[in-house]
């Protein structure tokens, strides 16, 4: 038997194929994000150009004037062709410029800035209730596969899945607040209590915090837990179904009948082994239902008058307010992407096949 040796060269090109590897899987994940950002600034370009709103009419005014208005045509660049338009608007975007909003007169990105934090405190919220609801309840009824337990949980799932949010926040109003008493009003907080604690995070539960103020702590807590508990039911039934699947997936594994037979205590099999190999696929489900609440409490923001970032593109959108509508857009489309990104990364931190 006789030996090959490996020339320095071929050494060499074995010892950088791992970072090879890695470099090309780092350009095709960075090509996909800006795949997907080019593909968002396409559409948010294309509805501006549909909707039937002339935004030159939107800042000038309808009173304006044939030379006023032809000014302002040519001021925000729509007498260029579509395909210049579209890259001076993704130029734009990427220095951070959505324009002026005609609502409310400030850069759209500063009152992004200014309500994005309402929307991250109530969708944050409502997601640590849905994973420390959600995740037992779906370990729970898949453990009582048939039986009663199991009926129970799906059928509170099925009602938080089925129902729309906006019916659930109406009548959570009505009996809590309006008859019961037992929460807080529409808005952040008790109309005398605003703009007391200083701006740090925009959080009010965290600043009040940094400052200690336990009044304002506990009145913001009062008007924040009936919209995050109606989100975090909603985000609550997603998990809870997806965890009772991913569950009975892996109850019926061999290693699971190895570790009964080992003489495992239930509670270790089900808790330890079993849902730990559930939290990896887990993991993904759980950040993309934040993303979800991030941007899909709309109607829980309008009911409840919550002034935070689907509050403000439902205002925007009702007044004409493209550039509002617009930033809002891309805004919400870059955290989703983030999000993503952001499970994949703990997918494989979890994981070490993954890696």
């Amino acid at each position: 038997m006789t030996s090959v040796d490996i020339t320095p060269e071929a050494r060499r090109r074995k010892a950088a194929s791992p970072f090879v590897r890695r470099i090309k899987r780092l350009g095709v994940v960075l090509f996909s994000i800006l795949a997907t950002l080019f593909g968002l600034l396409f559409v948010t370009f294309l509805i501006a150009r549909v909707m039937p709103i002339d935004p030159v009419l939107a800042v000038v005014g309808e009173r304006a004037s044939n030379e006023i208005y032809e000014a302002a045509y040519k001021q925000l660049g729509l007498d260029k062709p579509l395909v210049v338009q579209f890259f001076y608007y993704v130029w734009d975007v990427i220095t951070g410029d959505f324009g002026m909003s005609t609502l409310t007169a400030r850069p759209v990105l500063q009152d992004i800035a200014r309500v994005f934090p309402a929307t991250l405190e109530l969708a944050t919220l409502a997601t640590i209730i849905g994973v420390v609801l959600g995740i037992p309840a779906g370990v729970i009824a898949a453990v009582n596969e048939g039986r009663w337990q199991d009926q129970i949980l799906r059928f509170i799932g099925l009602f938080g899945y089925s129902m729309p949010i906006f019916w659930i926040g109406l009548i959570g109003l009505l009996i809590f607040y309006g008859k019961l008493g037992w929460v807080g009003g529409p808005g952040r907080l008790d109309i005398y209590y605003v703009d007391i604690v200083p701006s740090v995070t925009g959080m009010i539960l965290i600043d009040s915090l940094i400052v200690r103020d336990w009044t304002i702590f506990w009145n913001a807590v009062s008007h924040i837990i009936l919209p995050a508990s109606i989100l975090g039911y909603y985000s609550l039934a997603y998990i809870s179904r997806m965890t009772r699947s991913f569950m009975l997936e892996q109850l019926g594994q061999e290693y699971i009948t190895t570790a009964r037979v080992k003489g495992l205590s239930e509670t270790k099999v089900i808790w330890r082994h079993a849902l730990g190999n559930v939290m990896i696929p887990l993991i993904t489900v759980i950040v993309l239902s934040y993303a979800t609440l991030l941007e899909g409490s709309v109607l829980t923001e309008v009911i409840f008058a919550w002034p935070g970032l689907g509050n403000y593109i439902t205002n925007a959108l009702l007044s004409a307010d493209m550039n509002a509508v617009l930033g809002g857009t891309v805004i919400v489309g870059l955290v989703f992407v983030g999000l993503n990104l952001l499970s994949d990364i703990l997918y494989k931190f979890v994981d070490p096949r993954a890696r």
